[in-house]
């Protein structure tokens, strides 16, 4: 039997767990999914249908042939002994208690109505082996139930009972011996999964055991691969550092150059001349912003995030400085509370905030910090047109321009809202973009007041 399997519901190779995820049963995703609780439920299985092999091979392949030959003895010999003095009520008693002693039996004496005259043995004899009919003659004139073994009776249960609690010890053990042998799986999972999210600090951590494994050669080739990814991105932070360094250095002094050109050529310069200096002065200033994007996005893809307790209001206000907008169109609604974040990231996002709203939104409104479950939001305000339905999400894709605007013009490359996004995820956050019901945007960020370990 097959299943069928939408290629439809999984776009762009969707993760394969999610189809057999649907292709099974619950039952079926409980058990499959996980390597431990797998080996556990086995060996459970495994030992409960051994016993119940065992129970059934002990029953029927191994029966009691001698037990019928001496119920048989047993009965003849009862009815002889009782046909002698069953008349006699002492002599019949002292008979019928000498055997319940010394033969280990219990026994029950019926007149020939079937009605119970005298019971002997320490159990009473409810279910008897054998009802031996006494005889005088051709006349019946008694009966007695017997028990051939008060044990009998209760062996199988004893017996199950047993073999219940060896099954519970044996299925505990099974499941330490499993937990034992996915707990090197589990963990390296975990080493992954970490590494993968950037944390390239992450090794195996298990106790040293005798021998060598397959789980301990992964656990040291996965150990050996992030040491190298880990010393490797170190590497490139600093070559990144270095050559945003030089890069810079020339960029400056071409700036340098060009202004004392400009002084140089003084109020007679041509308007060509004039024209080559405003365009290389913008294409030096478009350079610099740039590397200055590149740097705090590699920040963010080295997962070098250095977080420390900021205060809403401080950040703010140093934003607006930066970007040489008074201090007025600061919004003040939050409490003394910090929050942890990079400064270095999120001063960039706000500028990158103010200056797409200078630039392509009519000018900033106002810098809004306020409270919002739990979380700090920064939000900038514009006198912009507002947003397209549907355009609020592509407005953080990467070299995202609004249809017919001249951003290119303005130095824009689309990196800037994009980036703007980047450093909220990093922080635990998100970015948004939403009209104002009177007019133009609302364009910001909310951070968590703890931001994720880097």
């Amino acid at each position: 039997m097959t299943c069928s399997r939408p290629k439809h519901r999984y776009p762009n190779g969707r993760h394969r767990w999610e189809r057999y995820r649907h292709a099974m049963s619950s039952a079926g995703w409980y058990l499959r999914r996980n390597l431990h609780r797998r080996i556990f439920f086995l060996l459970g299985a495994s030992i409960l249908v051994t016993a119940l092999v065992m129970m059934a091979l002990s029953y029927f392949a191994t029966p009691d042939a001698n037990w019928h030959r001496e119920a048989a003895r047993v009965r003849s010999f009862v009815a002889g002994e009782f046909a002698l003095v069953w008349k006699d009520p002492s002599a019949r008693d002292a008979l019928a208690k000498r055997m319940a002693d010394e033969l280990d039996l219990d026994l029950t004496l019926k007149n020939a109505d079937s009605h119970t005259v005298q019971a002997f043995g320490p159990a009473a004899c409810k279910h008897p082996a054998a009802t031996v009919p006494i005889a005088a003659g051709a006349e019946t004139i008694g009966f007695v139930d017997v028990c051939f073994d008060r044990a009998r009776g209760t062996r199988p249960f004893q017996f199950v009972g047993a073999l219940f609690v060896l099954w519970v010890m044996l299925w505990g053990a099974s499941g330490a011996l499993a937990r034992r042998l996915t707990r090197p799986y589990s963990e390296l999972a975990r080493v992954a999964r970490e590494i993968g999210a950037g944390k390239l600090s992450s090794r195996f951590q298990l106790p040293w055991r005798r021998g060598m494994d397959e789980a301990r050669v992964l656990a040291d080739a996965i150990n050996d691969m992030a040491t190298r990814i880990e010393r490797q991105m170190g590497d490139q932070r600093e070559l990144l550092a270095a050559v945003s360094h030089e890069i810079r250095t020339p960029l400056s002094r071409i700036r340098l150059v060009a202004e004392l050109l400009r002084g140089e050529l003084g109020a007679g310069k041509s308007a060509v001349a004039a024209k080559a200096l405003d365009e290389l002065d913008r294409e030096v200033i478009e350079i610099d912003a740039l590397v200055s994007e590149l740097l705090a996005s590699s920040r963010l893809d080295f997962a070098a995030l250095r977080v420390h307790p900021l205060d809403p209001a401080d950040v703010a206000t140093r934003a607006l400085d930066r970007a040489g907008l008074p201090a007025s169109l600061l919004q003040l609604d939050v409490t003394a509370t910090k929050f942890e974040a990079d400064a270095t990231l999120v001063a960039r996002a706000l500028a990158n905030l103010l200056a797409n709203a200078n630039a392509h939104a009519g000018g900033v409104d106002a810098l809004r910090v306020r409270e919002a479950d739990g979380r700090i939001v920064f939000e900038v305000l514009d006198h912009g047109p507002g947003f397209a339905p549907g355009e609020e999400a592509k407005a953080f894709e990467s070299f995202y321009q609004r249809p017919g605007a001249e951003a290119r013009e303005k130095g824009s490359l689309g990196l800037g809202l994009t980036l703007v996004k980047r450093i909220a995820v990093a922080h635990g956050g998100t970015a948004f973009a939403v009209n104002r019901e009177r007019g133009g945007a609302s364009v910001g960020i909310r951070l968590p007041r703890a931001a994720v370990a880097p």
